[in-house]
């Protein structure tokens, strides 16, 4: 990933954002990464991998609750339980 000061970026915005669209692009304010630019394909996949991942883990909670023996009825009042 290639890495940029902030200033540039600044001053460069255009161009930027026309490399973004090729790689993310990290930027630094006093050489700490603080930001990073990509392009929108990119972020949309990185959204779609994270609830699909989620979406994995409920999975197996789920799965491993009805193992053990849990359903929703347990489940509701351990919920209350708590209130």
């Amino acid at each position: 990933m290639k890495t940029i000061a902030a200033s540039e970026a600044k001053q460069g915005f255009a161009a930027l954002i026309d490399a973004a669209a090729r790689e993310p692009i990290a930027i630094q304010r006093q050489k700490r990464d603080v930001a990073v630019v990509m392009s929108m394909q990119e972020y949309e996949r990185l959204t779609r991998l994270n609830k699909s991942e989620f979406q994995r883990f409920c999975d197996r909670v789920g799965a491993r609750a009805v193992e053990a023996g849990i359903d929703e009825a347990i489940l509701a009042g351990l919920l209350a339980d708590d209130a």
